[in-house]
Parts: C-alpha cells; sequence; structure tokens
C-alpha cells in the first residue's frame, strides 16, 4: 500500500468521524418544545426556548427536552371537612406549563416528578381553603339568585334553608383565592400554574347514605301528606255527596207530598162535585160498591133489622118496581 492510498483512507476517515461529530453536534427544537444541555449529568448553558437548528459539543452533551405546551394535572379525590364539619369529597384539576426548563429539572427533573410535587402543594392549598370555607361557598356561586322554583324543588326542608343561606365568596372566588396561593409555590419549580377548577363535589360515602335516608324519609313524610290530604278532601267530597243526596231526596219527597196533596184535594173536589149534582144517587152507589167489598161467603155481620146499612135493600119491591 503506497503513501497515497493510506493519506486516502485517512482523509476518509477524517471526513466520517467529521460528519459524525457534525450530526451528533446539530439538534433541531421543535416549536411546542424547549431544551437544555446537559454535560455529564449537569445542566449547562442557558435553555433553549427558540425553535430551529441548534449545536451542541459532541458526544459528550444530551439534548433533555420538555413540553412547551399546557399540561393537565387531575388530583385524587380527598374527604375534606367543611367548615361546618360537613365531610366532602372533593376532586380537582389544573393546568400547567414548563416556563423554566433549568429549574424545572433542577428541582423535579421530569413531568412524573413535578406531578408528585403538584400533589402535595394544590391538595394541601385546596384542603386548607375547604376546611375554612361553608358548604354554601364551595358549591354556589355568589350571583347565583334563588328563586321560587328553586325552594320549590328542595328535596328535603334543610336543602331550603341552605337554599336560603347568603353566598359570601362563591365557588369562583374560592377557585381564584386556591390558585392565586399555589400559584405562588410554582416559579421555584420553574413552572406556571395556569388555571385550577373544582371539578366534583360529594358526599363522603357514609355522609351520603345517611342524606339518601333523610331524602327518603323525607319523601314518605311528603306522599303521608299527600295522601292524608287525598283522603281528607275524599271525606269532605262524599260528606258533600250525602248533604246532597239528602237534599235532593228530601225535596223530592217534599215535591211528592205536595202533588199527592194536591191530587187528593182534586179527587175530594171532584167528589164533592159528582156529590152535589145528585146526593141521594151518590149515596146509593157508594153502598152499593161497600156491599161488594164487605160481603162474601165468609161474612158475618151483626145488625139490627133497622140498621141504615141495609136501607136499600129493604127497600127493594118483590114486584120489582
Amino acid at each position: 500500500m503506497n503513501k497515497a492510498t493510506i493519506s486516502l483512507a485517512g482523509l476518509l476517515i477524517l471526513l466520517g468521524a467529521g460528519l459524525a461529530g457534525l450530526f451528533s453536534a446539530a439538534y433541531t427544537v421543535d416549536e411546542a418544545e424547549q431544551a437544555i444541555i446537559i454535560q455529564l449529568g449537569k445542566p449547562v448553558g442557558d435553555p433553549i426556548t427558540e425553535p430551529g437548528l441548534h449545536f451542541k459539543l459532541p458526544f459528550i452533551q444530551e439534548v433533555k427536552r420538555f413540553d412547551k405546551r399546557l399540561i393537565s394535572w387531575d388530583g385524587d379525590p380527598n374527604q375534606i371537612p367543611t367548615r361546618g364539619e360537613q365531610f366532602i369529597s372533593v376532586d380537582t384539576t389544573a393546568r400547567w406549563r414548563i416556563v423554566d426548563p433549568l429549574k424545572f429539572f433542577q428541582r423535579v427533573q421530569n413531568e412524573r416528578g413535578a406531578t408528585f410535587r403538584l400533589n402535595d402543594i394544590l391538595d394541601s392549598v385546596v384542603r386548607d381553603h375547604i376546611s375554612a370555607s361553608e358548604l354554601v361557598d364551595i358549591v354556589r356561586s355568589k350571583d347565583w339568585a334563588v328563586t321560587d322554583e328553586d325552594l320549590q324543588e328542595a328535596v328535603v326542608t334543610d336543602d331550603e334553608a341552605i337554599l336560603r343561606q347568603e353566598v359570601k365568596t362563591g365557588r369562583e372566588e374560592l377557585e381564584k383565592s386556591i390558585l392565586e396561593k399555589a400559584q405562588k409555590q410554582m416559579p421555584e419549580y420553574g413552572i406556571e400554574l395556569v388555571d385550577i377548577r373544582i371539578k366534583r363535589l360529594d358526599y363522603v360515602e357514609e355522609v351520603e347514605q345517611r342524606v339518601f335516608e333523610r331524602m327518603i324519609a323525607e319523601r314518605q313524610r311528603i306522599a303521608e301528606q299527600f295522601r292524608a290530604e287525598g283522603q281528607g278532601r275524599a271525606a269532605e267530597i262524599d260528606g258533600e255527596t250525602q248533604r246532597l243526596l239528602a237534599k235532593i231526596t228530601s225535596e223530592a219527597r217534599r215535591q211528592a207530598e205536595i202533588i199527592r196533596g194536591q191530587a187528593d184535594a182534586e179527587a175530594t173536589r171532584i167528589y164533592a162535585e159528582a156529590f152535589g149534582q145528585d146526593p141521594e144517587f151518590y149515596a146509593f152507589f157508594r153502598t152499593l160498591e161497600s156491599y161488594s167489598k164487605s160481603l162474601d161467603d165468609k161474612a158475618t155481620l151483626l145488625l139490627s133489622s133497622d140498621s141504615e146499612y141495609f136501607k136499600y135493600l129493604r127497600e127493594i119491591k118483590p114486584d120489582g118496581k
């Protein structure tokens, strides 16, 4: 192998090493990313926050990338007593971003470490504010006006009392206060806390069961009240029906007596008129009627021979005149 060949091979090796070093030294940062340079396990230089092509020392330095975008945090539901000693389960959520990647790496290393630290800070702040607030301030907004319809839809009597309570701060102010206090602890970790929200509120299981039992008892009481009112109304309707029936029956009887009296008077008038036209014939006709009704083969009469009852029989002549 001659010197020219050796020189060419060395040149190619140097060129390859140079290209490898160039590729190792060059890196790009995306618009949604930011980065720091790590050398021998320690960060060096300022954070890289501008997107584009950047360079580092090859082989001995590495790039640690961090997200620029908003990151969600969901806390675990916590059982917290309110100021009025009402135990509730509070589930919160928040959004945060990395604003100082160097400080972030030095304090929490990565997003997993940041999540653990957020759990400690946010859970503590939420617990402090919830335990210092009344339930009505946690549940309701300050500008929510209670209507008559809301009061009518109250499940139990205690709900109406809660609805009538004055809201001093309200849900929005409570969340704002929690955010402001938590934000004060974020800069030392290179984090910006954007917002925090109470995602869900529930009574704890033991209290929830008692609330359900109270709701059931209240609904049963209301049902019994409706039944009693219905029975009372039914008795009232039945009494009114009986009264109307008695009134109608009495009126009908009165009308019947009037009609009967008028009929008897008319019959008496007719009899009197007929009697007045021929008294003798009327007496004769009525006597014959009485014979047909009182005399039969089973009748026995004890009368004197000159009794007026057989007056017309005695006057009958044998010759038929």
